[in-house]
């Protein structure tokens, strides 16, 4: 922690927080930026959406009595000050390390952490939720404070929740921290003045006397008082124009108000604590936030890596010569290869376009590549829409993400058999995120589906060619990539070639033991056979490519000329490869012994890559070692 720093040692909980004079709110607030700044530097993580949000951090713990109140941040990555005030401040030398803590709020790692917010829109229904569980025990004095910010208001879920919470009297403050990334820019100091005088104690007891004055009892008081409403509402529609929306589902609305002054973000919070009911405050806050280049070029420096703390100046990783590339990369040169030869081809992605790289599509074909923001959902029945019409929809959605529209490709998609591609990235374990967003579920999930064609590409080669072959077919079609780097630098320019569906590989015939694989994580198989190999030791080794349909020819050749098998999935050891293997062994009476390798049946905390493999058993060392046990 910077020497500079003569605040922030101090706190420990809000309770310390509470403790400092308002004047000493800003220093404060510039000490958690530095530190921030500080860590994330040389231990990388979400770093532009959490400099947005230190000033209402402190400004919530400061006014509310948290955990006793309730406080929800989403999505999750905007509350690293949020986790540094409440008790975590040296834990936050570990933040998304392994064993260490969470880079997003975890009910388990806190009481302070209200509910877990990995994936983004779901503050306002699990705070309702609280609202209406403390009216039902009878804890009425407890306040209930939803973030929604960077992009999450976007969400439908968002909106399902403002619907229902408008219509009921819940207690509950939802805080649109308006970044800039989703919801138009403030309008004005005039809004900024009406807020202080609605927020204010003086303007709301007189606004309940007059209500009360004109009480239904009174003959005159029901047309009077709906005249004062109209005029009520006559005034903040002209004035502030965001309010329509918010005022039209139930809300008291409030704001626009500048989210980085914290001392009229305390007062105006301490207004908005007295009044009951559903209320939104809208404030209006920077993304990457004292820091210079993250200002500037705030989807770069929402999660940087590492840089220079003092400049702000990403660090560059030296080019090395013959690097491999990332599959993102091979994804999104090889849709634009498609799509110059075939017109009908299309890309849609949901808010993660620079992620999954289809922003090279969209640079070259704006008007066939669609963001269509944080909407999972839409996005699949979007792309349904479109096969309708005959147009070829590659839909790029992170395997985690893609949980979220599970209803839409059965019911929009595989069940009307129309020809939508997912491309599904970051399947399998992904690191430092963490549980929220390991792709582990989606072959298993998939699998199960009618007419979906499930497959996992072994290198870049592969996932062009599947990319090829998807859009030379005519069903549902699902590709399953890993994040990160491939292993070959070949792939550039080479002819596609038409994969047959539902046909596997004998790479390599061996004795007594045979090893089926699927997807990227087969690579390691193939080392480990390379390995035994130069001991004379022969093991047989199958990529299966395709999941579903399963090659039940090549399975049949397995089970009757080797008596052990092994398989080997970064997925779920539930449902998946090892599960499709086992239930043809039972359907055809084999007798085989079976070693299932994958992802076992808990939920995988954050680490690296190769650390979280080797907690799984799908590193080299293991799989190796279960071999050797086996032979």
């Amino acid at each position: 922690m910077s020497e500079k720093a003569k605040l922030l040692p101090a706190i420990d909980t809000p309770a310390d927080l509470k403790k400092l004079e308002l004047n000493q709110l800003e220093q404060l607030c510039e000490e958690l930026q530095d530190y921030i700044i500080e860590q994330t530097s040389i231990n990388p993580g979400h770093l532009g959406s959490s400099l947005g949000a230190i000033e209402l951090a402190v400004a919530i713990h400061y006014v509310f009595n948290t955990p006793d109140d309730k406080l929800v941040w989403d999505v999750g990555h905007q509350a690293y000050a949020h986790k540094i005030l409440t008790g975590r401040r040296e834990a936050f030398k570990q933040n998304r390390k392994y064993q260490g803590i969470s880079g997003f709020p975890k009910m388990k790692e806190s009481p302070y952490d209200a509910f877990g917010v990995g994936h983004s829109s779901t503050s306002i229904s699990s705070i309702l939720g609280m609202a209406m569980a403390a009216d039902l025990t009878g804890n009425t004095g407890r306040n209930h404070i939803a973030v929604i910010g960077d992009g999450a208001m976007t969400g439908g879920m968002a909106f399902e929740g403002l619907n229902h919470a408008g219509s009921s009297n819940a207690n509950i403050l939802v805080i649109l921290n308006d970044n800039g990334m989703a919801i138009e820019e403030s309008v004005g100091a005039l809004n900024s003045y009406f807020t202080q005088l609605t927020t204010s104690s003086a303007y709301n007891s007189f606004r309940g006397k007059i209500w009360r004055m004109f009480s239904g009892k009174n003959e005159k008081g029901s047309p009077i008082r709906r005249s004062i409403k109209t005029f009520q509402d006559w005034i903040k529609s002209g004035l502030i124009r965001s309010s329509n929306l918010f005022e039209s589902l139930g809300f008291r609305y409030f704001g626009p108000i500048n989210g980085h002054d914290v001392v009229s973000m305390v007062k105006v919070l301490q207004g908005l604590k007295n009044i009951k009911g559903p209320k939104l405050l809208h404030c209006v806050t920077v993304k990457g936030k004292g820091l210079e280049e993250a200002e500037k070029s705030q989807t770069l420096y929402h999660a940087p890596g590492r840089f220079d703390k003092e400049t702000g100046k990403i660090i560059e990783v030296a080019f090395e010569p013959g690097k491999v590339e990332k599959y993102q990369q091979v994804f999104g040169e090889t849709i634009c290869e498609l799509a110059r030869k075939n017109k009908k081809i299309v890309g849609i992605t949901p808010a993660m376009a620079s992620g999954c790289s289809l922003d090279i599509m969209m640079k070259e074909f704006p008007d066939r590549a669609f963001d269509v923001g944080i909407a999972e959902q839409h996005a699949v029945t979007f792309s349904a829409g479109m096969a309708t019409d005959g147009l070829i929809p590659f839909c790029n959605i992170y395997s985690s993400f893609l949980q979220r529209a599970y209803d839409q490709i059965i019911h929009d998609v595989a069940l009307q058999n129309l020809h939508v591609i997912f491309c599904i990235d970051r399947g399998g374990l992904v690191g430092e995120d963490g549980a929220t967003h390991h792709g582990a579920y989606d072959l298993a999930f998939l699998r199960c589906i009618p007419n979906m064609i499930v497959t996992s590409p072994l290198n870049e080669m592969d996932l062009r060619n599947l990319m090829f072959t998807a859009s030379q077919t005519q069903l549902p079609f699902a590709i399953r990539y890993p994040r990160g780097e491939g292993v070959c630098n070949n792939w550039r320019n080479q002819p596609f070639e038409k994969y047959e569906i539902g046909k596997g590989l004998c790479l390599q015939k061996g004795n007594d033991i045979a090893i089926l694989f699927i997807g990227h994580i087969g690579n390691t198989v193939i080392a480990v056979h390379n390995t035994l190999a130069k001991e004379d030791i022969s093991i047989g080794v199958y990529d299966m490519r395709f999941l579903k349909p399963i090659d039940e020819t090549l399975l049949h050749d397995v089970c009757s000329n080797y008596k052990t098998i092994i398989t080997v999935e970064n997925g779920t050891v539930i449902g998946g490869l090892g599960s499709t293997v086992s239930e043809f062994m039972s359907n055809n009476n084999y007798k085989n012994t079976l070693e299932i390798l994958g992802i076992p049946d808990s939920f995988i905390e954050q680490g690296s890559v190769q650390e979280l493999h080797k907690e799984c058993g799908l590193d080299y060392d293991s799989i190796l070692g279960k071999v050797r046990m086996l032979i």
